[in-house]
């Protein structure tokens, strides 16, 4: 089975976006396997429009979206989620 890979939004200087990050870094040395991108939408147009007054927001590959505010045991549900 492939790792999951998953995409944390947010920008620099972003305190819920910090916390996001934490959070799933913690997941992870926990044992929960997934890869984690981080993707800074400052740096396009785009993704500043479509997540700039919602970061952070994590991405699965299957194109679900988990908005913040998230914990641990939301993060597990939804990843368990089909």
């Amino acid at each position: 089975m492939a790792v999951e890979k998953l995409i944390l939004y947010g920008t620099s200087a972003c305190h819920l976006c910090e916390l996001a990050e934490a959070l799933l870094v913690e997941l992870q040395s926990g044992g929960l396997a997934f890869t984690l991108e981080k993707v800074d939408i400052a740096d396009d147009d785009t993704l500043m429009e479509r997540y700039g007054i919602v970061i952070p927001v994590v991405r699965r590959s299957n194109g679900s979206e988990l908005g913040w505010p998230f914990d641990a045991q939301a993060v597990v549900h939804w990843l368990a989620a089909a």
